[in-house]
């Protein structure tokens, strides 16, 4: 009796000082001391116990290597555990190993295949390899759960990009009906008016996501675009300016930001964007010499606004517009009438039978009026 005595209490002492270590270990892993968690798991007696426990503190301190050889490890250890499995698959998402996470979803949904996580997490990975089936993943989860925001998002973005407004219009109001603050499913609607050329409401909800916190150079860039097709260049400054921090030697921001500047008539700024914007391009084009020679041209800078033009001459030589806008601002610099005179000539010689010549003859007949009452008032 006394032998049965001490072999019990000799279990008792084992098992509470597993249960001890146990609940010494669950005690660090709580208090994210995973580390030292691992390495009191380590010492209990069951080790299919805390396979499992291992491999969560091993994914918390990003070992994803042993995290996987674990979970293995407890898998095979428990292979009814569905849970186990899912917390596996997406480990194996997580890093890349596409094909086993793949098997692994499918063996889930074999098993539970009315679970639109399941379903929706076979649709990231199906994405990653480049599977046409995965939208089909994601409508499957999404007619499993019309509240599972990122299913919305997913199949709501796949008929956009098939200019499906109908049904993004659709799912869109689905996802924002059970949560409003979307930023993902907001920023799908901002760029469906976007591309529907809606661009007062597309600038509204563009304006939304900037409230909810939500700031890049996309939405800068689009609300600014936005405000420009309606010619509010005030506003549309604003957000350029904002979304050029992104990028400071953006040439289309720089170029786009000179070009608000002279609707704006601020013309010394105008000058100073669109001189940055041809700064930093390798090959600049006529049109971007010719927007800063007019900004030259309203400040009364005259050499500056032919040295321009004449660059954008080099770029586009046949364009029978840029030589007539060169004539006219000849015409401003020069005070000799002869020289204003030839400058215009000079562009009906280059192009004989120009779309312009009928304004070119009412320019050199205008200038030869003026030239003839001087000349009349200088003898009188």
């Amino acid at each position: 009796m006394r032998i049965i005595f001490l072999l019990f209490l000799t279990l008792f002492f084992k098992t509470e000082a597993q249960t001890s270590v146990l609940n010494i270990a669950d005690s660090l892993f709580l208090n994210g001391n995973y580390t030292k968690a691992i390495n009191h798991y380590k010492l209990h007696k069951n080790q299919d116990e805390v396979f499992e426990k291992i491999a969560k503190a091993y994914v918390a301190i990003g070992n994803y290597d042993l995290a996987l050889s674990n979970f293995e490890a407890a898998i095979e250890a428990y292979p009814d555990n569905i849970l186990l499995k899912y917390e596996f698959a997406k480990l194996l998402s997580k890093t890349k190993n596409f094909e086993t996470a793949l098997v692994m979803y499918k063996t889930l949904i074999s098993i539970h295949g009315n679970n639109p996580n399941y379903h929706y997490e076979l649709g990231l990975v199906q994405e990653q390899i480049k599977d046409s089936l995965a939208i089909k993943s994601f409508i499957k989860a999404f007619n499993l759960d019309k509240t599972h925001q990122k299913a919305i998002y997913k199949v709501a973005k796949y008929n956009l990009q098939k200019r499906r407004y109908t049904a993004v219009d659709s799912l869109i109001r689905i996802g924002l009906e059970t949560y409003p603050k979307n930023i993902e499913l907001i920023n799908l609607k901002a760029q469906k008016y976007y591309w529907q050329q809606d661009y007062r409401k597309a600038g509204k909800w563009f304006k939304q996501l900037i409230e909810l916190g939500e700031t890049s150079e996309f939405i800068y860039e689009k609300l600014s675009l936005c405000y420009g097709y309606h010619y509010q260049y005030k506003e549309a400054l604003k957000y350029r300016l904002m979304a050029l921090k992104y990028n400071p030697t953006d040439t289309d921001a720089l170029y786009t930001i000179g070009g608000y500047y002279l609707e704006l008539e601020n013309y010394p700024k105008a000058e100073e964007f669109l001189s940055k914007a041809l700064s930093f391009l390798d090959k600049p084009l006529h049109q971007e010499y010719s927007t800063l020679a007019k900004a030259f041209s309203y400040q009364k800078k005259y050499p500056e606004a032919i040295k321009a033009l004449k660059k954008a001459i080099r770029e586009s030589p046949d364009n029978e517009f840029l030589h007539f806008k060169l004539a006219v601002i000849l015409g401003k610099y020069y005070e000799d009438y002869d020289a204003k005179i030839k400058a215009f000539e000079a562009v009906k010689k280059k192009f004989p039978n120009g779309r312009m010549n009928e304004m070119v003859d009412h320019y050199i007949s205008k200038l030869k009026e003026e030239q003839f009452k001087d000349q009349k008032d200088g003898t009188d």
